[in-house]
């Protein structure tokens, strides 16, 4: 695995543009195409994106329009969704099928974490099953996505050295985060030169669109600069990056993001400042730290959309005089369930990669819009 030559943007196909409820094809293909016009060929999908069709729009809007050998793929293989030996087998098989690919450059064991997302990996034998598939030209590169602790990250490398890269999620938010920490993380991944694919750099769009006074820190210095682009060229600043990952909605996040890597330019050490009293700023604030992966929603037996009834509930807490959240909750729970219908069967929690106490937090957004 050469990350000199892999793409230092890399296209997320986990939260694809959508019209009239279904994936907005001819917007997808436009983006693909812009994408691939830059130069850049990086597509990361994975099995449940978008309830299973993520890895459809591969096909369609990918392989079928371009030469196999002019773009890379990576998918992964949900752990939690394994209930015996045959399921491995039995999905990767369903994952060639949707996509198209032929073959997988990059593959990886999906959201390995305490717990039994990689308890399954190593019940099923996955990382000697994706050693199979790669001396059988099905997967190029076999690697794995993480959201555990710095100890299992460890453990996991000392027992299987024969991980080609890393995927963890990082940003300028997260570095210094005691659950998620990004930093750590990381540099534990550089004392062992493993090659580094990073998730969240943008927090979900978090870092994308920030409160007024937060954003007016970056835009005194550069007026024309996005704020997603700082969150972008932090992580593009640190070495041994492979990939950053952008899961982009539209036209103009994907042309923003090129722009932001077409000339790279490092972070300073004024740009670097600016960013750390912008993290000061905004761990100031009471929110919830949800990157609307919507892991959560396909198993909600009241069929909640969780991260928009947390989206509300941060504007309630940042501006409790507000009307507009009261409004906004209810278009979200019109056809979906209210926060109050939430029944703590936990199997939101046991998929949140921000292991975030779901539960309580549905209490709370109860207590404050279905009073």
């Amino acid at each position: 695995m050469d990350i000199t030559k892999m793409p230092k943007l890399g296209f997320g196909l986990m939260r694809l543009p959508e019209k009239d409820g279904k994936i907005d094809m001819e917007q997808v293909c436009e983006m693909v195409d812009a994408y691939m016009e830059s130069g850049m060929n990086y597509f990361d999908t994975a099995y449940v994106y978008h309830s299973g069709l993520s890895e459809c729009v591969v096909k369609d809007a990918i392989v079928a329009r371009y030469p196999r050998e002019s773009f890379t793929v990576a998918t992964k293989l949900p752990g939690w969704m394994l209930k015996c030996q045959e399921d491995v087998e039995r999905i990767f098989n369903e994952q060639l099928e949707r996509s198209g690919a032929g073959y997988f450059d990059y593959y990886l064991l999906h959201s390995l974490e305490e717990g039994q997302n990689y308890e399954n990996m190593e019940k099923y034998d996955c990382f000697r099953w994706g050693m199979e598939k790669k001396a059988q030209g099905l997967i190029r590169h076999l690697g794995f996505s993480f959201h555990g602790t710095p100890a299992l990250l460890e453990e996991i490398l000392d027992k299987h050295p024969e991980v080609e890269f890393v995927q963890i999620q990082l940003n300028y938010l997260d570095w210094k985060n005691p659950v998620i920490q990004s930093g750590t993380l990381y540099e534990i991944l550089r004392k062992r030169n493993i090659p580094m694919i990073i998730m969240e750099p943008v927090k979900g769009g978090t870092l994308a669109a920030l409160e007024p006074m937060i954003e007016k820190l970056f835009q005194d210095y550069a007026p024309e600069a996005s704020a997603a682009s700082w969150a972008l060229r932090f992580v593009g600043s640190l070495e041994g990056v492979a990939t950053i990952l952008s899961g982009m909605s539209n036209r103009e996040q994907m042309q923003d993001n090129i722009d932001t890597f077409r000339d790279f330019k490092p972070l300073n050490e004024e740009e670097k400042a600016i960013i750390n009293k912008a993290v000061a700023t905004i761990l100031d604030m009471d929110q919830i730290a949800c990157t609307s992966c919507r892991y959560c929603c396909d198993g909600c037996p009241a069929q909640i959309k969780i991260p928009d009834v947390f989206r509300a509930l941060n504007t309630a807490r940042l501006y409790p005089k507000d009307d507009r959240q009261y409004s906004y909750y209810a278009k979200t729970t019109k056809d979906a369930g209210k926060a109050k219908d939430c029944v703590a069967c936990g199997q939101c929690e046991g998929v949140c990669p921000q292991h975030l106490p779901i539960i309580e937090l549905m209490k709370e957004a109860a207590g404050v819009f279905d009073k």
